[in-house]
């Protein structure tokens, strides 16, 4: 058994399959999921895991060429904003609209517990070499 990284099998098993420009969706429990990608739902209860924790866990695990988040979210999310302008430089934002239909091309959806609105974010693999 592993001791360390990330432990739930599912999303460990996904994020090896990932390649170079994959999109990686993390959302809130509140977030349309589209059809087909691959769905990891880590939520236990309201809040657990946070949105928080699994940004971090997954910004551990990849490289991560670009992102894009919903512009509304600095009014309606500051933490949400904070957290996301702090760990990822180049952060582009986005009506949220045009983030839910973006998000149909993510090749992973990982459902956080988290229950405060907008509090998601559309990642774009990199490489590591």
């Amino acid at each position: 058994m592993k001791k360390s990284g990330i432990l739930n099998r599912h999303l460990a098993g996904a994020l090896a399959e990932l390649g170079h420009g994959d999109g990686v969706l993390i959302c809130d429990v509140g977030m349309p999921i589209p059809p087909g990608p691959r769905v990891v739902d880590l939520a236990f209860r309201a809040g657990v895991p946070s949105f928080a924790e699994v940004l971090d866990g997954l910004l551990d695990e990849l490289v991560v060429e670009g992102a894009t988040a919903a512009e509304e979210t600095a009014g309606a999310n500051p933490e949400a904003a904070r957290l996301l302008t702090a760990r990822i430089p180049g952060l582009e934002l986005v009506p949220h609209e045009r983030l839910k239909a973006l998000t149909s091309s993510a090749r992973l959806v990982v459902r956080t517990g988290e229950a405060r609105p907008y509090a998601n974010v559309l990642l774009r693999c990199g490489v590591f070499f």
